[in-house]
C-alpha cells in the first residue's frame, strides 16, 4: 500500500458523508428550500441529436432513445461509462471481472461489435475485433450520454447494428473555472481527477484527465489508468465554430484469468490516443454544413502472455476518418440531412512465438460511403423519417442499408408513440479475417423493427416509456469445426424495454428500467452453439431501480440497485449452462460545504454479493470509498 497522508482525511470525510446520510433529516425539514426549475421546464429543453444527426425534442424522437446526463453522473459519482450505461435498458454490460478487465455492451442480445461507439460523432470501436472496450473509458469530461437502439446503418454506418452509443464532452460556456478532486478506499484503491472548463471572447474550452489506481481483490490483479480529454473550439462569429477534440488513455492490467486457472504474472498494456479537428459552419438559417477529419491509434502489449500457444503479443490499429454532413431545410416541414464517410484502417498483431503461421499478421481496409435522409413534418406533432445508405469496402464491395421511423406526439395527453423498421450490418472484423484466415467473408446483416410508446403525466413529473423490439440477424460468422470462420449462421432476438422517471418534488427523483429479452440462436450450421440455445451472456430479465434526494439544498443522498437472472455461459459445442442471478445495492452521499467544497462517500455491493458477469471471473465484494472535491 502507497504510504499517502491524506488517507486519513479522506477516511473522515467519508464517515461524515455516510453519518449525515443518517443525521439530517432530522433536522432540515423545518429549513425553506429555494425554488428550483420544475421537471417540465427541465423537459422542455432537452434535445437529442443521435436519432437523426440534428437536434430534435426529445419527447419527439422517432427512434428508442435514453440519455444520461452529467447530472447524473455526479450524483452516483460513476466514474466509467459502462456502470453509467448499466441502467440504461436494452442494454447489458458484462465486465470479465473487475475495474480494468475487458468490458463488453450487448445491445438488444446483438453482440459487443454490432454496437456503434461514437465521442462527439466520431466513431471509436477500435482494435482486432471491431467492438469498443469500455473497460478504460472514464466520465472525465462528459456532458451527455445518448443511447439510440435498434439498427442505425444508415446514419453511423458499420457496427451500429444493433444500436448507437454516442459520448458528447462539454463546450466551454462562461467564465473559466476549476474542479480538483480526490478519493481513497477499499483494494488500496487511490483516485485523483480535475476539470475546467471555459469561454473567453471567442474562444471556448473543456479539458479533463485524471489517474486510477488500485489493486483489485486477487493477485496480479492491479489496475492503473491515465486518461485526458480535451475539447477546444474558436468562433470567429456566431455561425462558425473551428474545433478540434483530443483524448489520451494510457493502462496497464494485471490479467489474473479465471480463478479456475490463474496467470500470476500475465500483464496487459493499452495506450490510445485521437485527435479530431471539425468545423461546424452554419450558412443560412435553412442550410448547416459539419466536417470531421478524425485520426486514431491503439496499441496494446500482452506480456509474457501466458497461453502457452502464441507467446507475447503485441497488437497496433490506426485509423484515418473523415465524416460530411449537409442539413438543408428547403421548407419548414422538411429537412435533407446528406453526407459521405471515408475510413482508412490498419490493424495487426505481432506474435514472436508461433507454433505455425507468420510472426506478424495484418489487415487492411477502406470504406467509402454516402446515405441521405429525409424528415418530414406534415402536420404539427408527427415526425417521418426515411432514409438510405450506400457502403463500400474494398474487400467485399458494397452494402445497402434503409431506414423509416415516425414519431406522433399527441398534445391532449401528453402521449408519444414511435416506431421503426430498418435494415443494419456489421463487416468481419480483422480478428475473423486474419485468425480466421478468410479473407472472402460477408457482413452480418439484420432486419430490424421496434414500436413503443412514451407517456408523460402530471405535467411532465412523471414519464414512463415502453418499447418492444425484434430483430432477424443473418449471415453470421461462425465456426465450421476446421479452425476457419465462414458467414453461416443466424440468430433472432425480441423483447420489451421499459423506462420509468418520477420527479414528484423539486428534489426527490425516482429511476427505473427493466428489460425482458428472447435471444437464440436460429442456425444449425455454426458448431460454437446448439441450435435453439440461448446467446451465452444475455440475461432474460434485468432490473435497475434508482432515488436520490438532496436534504436542504446540502446533502445528496442516492441509492441504487439491480438484479440480473436466467443467464447462460458458453459451452463450445455443447449445451450452455446456467450461471447464477446476481443483484448488487450501491449507495453514495455527497455534503456541500460550501460553494467551494464538497465531501462524498459511497459503498458499492453494500450487501457484499458474490457473483461474476464471466463465468469464473468474480467482481468485487462490499467496498467503500471517500473524498473531496474543490471548485474555484
Amino acid at each position: 500500500m502507497r504510504n499517502r497522508p491524506v488517507w486519513f482525511c479522506f477516511r473522515r470525510a467519508h464517515a461524515l458523508s455516510l453519518a449525515l446520510l443518517a443525521v439530517v433529516p432530522v433536522v432540515c425539514f423545518a429549513q425553506e428550500t429555494s425554488p428550483t426549475p420544475s421537471p417540465s421546464e427541465a423537459e422542455a429543453e432537452q434535445v437529442v441529436v443521435s436519432a437523426t444527426r440534428f437536434d430534435i425534442p426529445l419527447d419527439q424522437s422517432p427512434a428508442s432513445v435514453s440519455v444520461i446526463t452529467s447530472e447524473d453522473l455526479e450524483q452516483k459519482q460513476i466514474e466509467r461509462v459502462s456502470n453509467a450505461l448499466r441502467e440504461v435498458p436494452g442494454l447489458s454490460i458484462v465486465q470479465t471481472g473487475t475495474a480494468g478487465q475487458l468490458t463488453s455492451i450487448f445491445t438488444r442480445g446483438l453482440r459487443s461489435e454490432h454496437t456503434q461507439v461514437l465521442l462527439d460523432g466520431i466513431p471509436i470501436n477500435q482494435g482486432l475485433q471491431g467492438a469498443f472496450n469500455f473497460a478504460d473509458f472514464t466520465t472525465d469530461d462528459i456532458e451527455r450520454i445518448e443511447v439510440v437502439r435498434g439498427p442505425q446503418s444508415t446514419l453511423y454506418g458499420p457496427r451500429a447494428l444493433a444500436g448507437v452509443i454516442q459520448i458528447f464532452t462539454k463546450q466551454g460556456t462562461g467564465t473559466p473555472s476549476v474542479m480538483v478532486a480526490a478519493e481513497g478506499g477499499s483494494y488500496d484503491t487511490f483516485r485523483e481527477w480535475a476539470q475546467s472548463d471555459g469561454k473567453i471572447d471567442g474562444f471556448d474550452y473543456s479539458v479533463g484527465t485524471s489517474r486510477l489506481d488500485t489493486d483489485n481483490a486477487r493477485p496480479n490483479n492491479n489496475y492503473r489508468n491515465t486518461a485526458a480529454i480535451a475539447d477546444v473550439g474558436w468562433s470567429p462569429s456566431e455561425t462558425l465554430r473551428l474545433g478540434s477534440l483530443f483524448t489520451y488513455s494510457v493502462s496497464d492490467t494485471g490479467n489474473p484469468n479465471a480463478i479456475f486457472d490463474p496467470r500470476p504474472i500475465d500483464h496487459f498494456l493499452t495506450e490510445r490516443w485521437l485527435i479530431g479537428p471539425h468545423v461546424d459552419w452554419k450558412a443560412t438559417d435553412w442550410w448547416e454544413h459539419k466536417f470531421i477529419f478524425s485520426y486514431d491509434h491503439e496499441r496494446q502489449i500482452n506480456d509474457p502472455n501466458e497461453d502457452g500457444f502464441v507467446g507475447p503479443t503485441r497488437a497496433l490499429f490506426e485509423r484515418t476518418q473523415i465524416d460530411y454532413q449537409n442539413d438543408l431545410r428547403p421548407i419548414s416541414w422538411l429537412t435533407l440531412t446528406s453526407g459521405f464517410f471515408y475510413s482508412r484502417l490498419n490493424a495487426g498483431q505481432e506474435r514472436p512465438v508461433v507454433l505455425f503461421g507468420p510472426t506478424f499478421v495484418s489487415d487492411h481496409t477502406e470504406e467509402i460511403a454516402g446515405f441521405l435522409q429525409a424528415t418530414l413534418m406534415p402536420i404539427k406533432d408527427l415526425i417521418f423519417v426515411t432514409g438510405g445508405r450506400f457502403d463500400h469496402f474494398n474487400q467485399f464491395g458494397g452494402v445497402w442499408t434503409y431506414r423509416f421511423a415516425s414519431s406522433y406526439k399527441i398534445d391532449k395527453t401528453n402521449t408519444t408513440l414511435h416506431s421503426s423498421v430498418a435494415t443494419g450490418f456489421s463487416p468481419p472484423s480483422s480478428q475473423d479475417k486474419i485468425f480466421g484466415n478468410n479473407f472472402g467473408l460477408k457482413p452480418e446483416h439484420d432486419l430490424g423493427w421496434d414500436i413503443g410508446v412514451r407517456q408523460e403525466l402530471w405535467e411532465n413529473h412523471v414519464t414512463f416509456g415502453l418499447t418492444y423490439f425484434h430483430n432477424d440477424l443473418s449471415n453470421v460468422i461462425g465456426f465450421n469445426g476446421l479452425f476457419q470462420t465462414l458467414n453461416l449462421g443466424a440468430a433472432e432476438t425480441q423483447g420489451l424495454e421499459a423506462e420509468f422517471r418520477a420527479q414528484p418534488i423539486a428534489d426527490l427523483l425516482f429511476t427505473a428500467s427493466y428489460t425482458y429479452l428472447d435471444a437464440q440462436k436460429t442456425s444449425s450450421a455454426d458448431i460454437s452453439q446448439l441450435q435453439g440455445a440461448r446467446l451465452p451472456r444475455r440475461p432474460r430479465n434485468e432490473v435497475y431501480v434508482s432515488a436520490s434526494y438532496l436534504w436542504c439544498k446540502k446533502l445528496r443522498t442516492t441509492i441504487e440497485a439491480k438484479f440480473v437472472n436466467a443467464r447462460e455461459e458458453l459451452n463450445f459445442g455443447g449445451p450452455n449452462f446456467d450461471i447464477e442471478d446476481y443483484s448488487f445495492v450501491n449507495i453514495a452521499a455527497e455534503y456541500e460545504v460550501n460553494p467551494h467544497l464538497l465531501i462524498f462517500g459511497r459503498i458499492e455491493n453494500l450487501t457484499n454479493e458474490h457473483y461474476s458477469e464471466v463465468f469464473g471471473f468474480p467482481a468485487l465484494g462490499r467496498a467503500a470509498y471517500g473524498g473531496v472535491k474543490i471548485r474555484f
